[in-house]
């Protein structure tokens, strides 16, 4: 297990904000904490990323957000998937399977 926090590769961070909206909706936080312990807490996403992320899946339809009341009675924007944002995510998911099987392929070669 590293030990030190990786970096996501550039464009994965909407895929992931996509997988860990597939089971509930949740706010920014709780998104960040979800995304964490899916990555067994190999990924930390800073707010300053994600809120940025969730904005511009929010403008292409492929979350939702709605104002709702946290587990610490605070005013909070959760987000949810859209139809076109699980389709999305059923897309990114078969591209990705195929890029990184690719490259596992490519470091595998003597």
């Amino acid at each position: 297990m590293p030990t030190e926090k990786s970096e996501l590769l550039q464009g994965t961070l909407d895929m992931l904000i996509l997988k860990a909206l597939q089971r509930e909706s949740t706010h920014g936080f709780g998104l960040s904490q979800r995304i964490r312990e899916m990555s067994r807490n190999v990924f930390q996403v800073e707010m300053g990323s994600l809120y940025p992320a969730l904005c511009r899946l929010e403008a292409r339809g492929l979350i939702r957000g709605a104002w709702g009341v946290s587990e610490t009675n605070r005013k909070a924007r959760y987000y949810s998937l859209t139809p076109t944002g699980r389709r999305r995510l059923r897309d990114e998911r078969v591209k990705w399977e195929m890029l990184s099987g690719t490259i596992n392929l490519m470091l595998r070669e003597t």
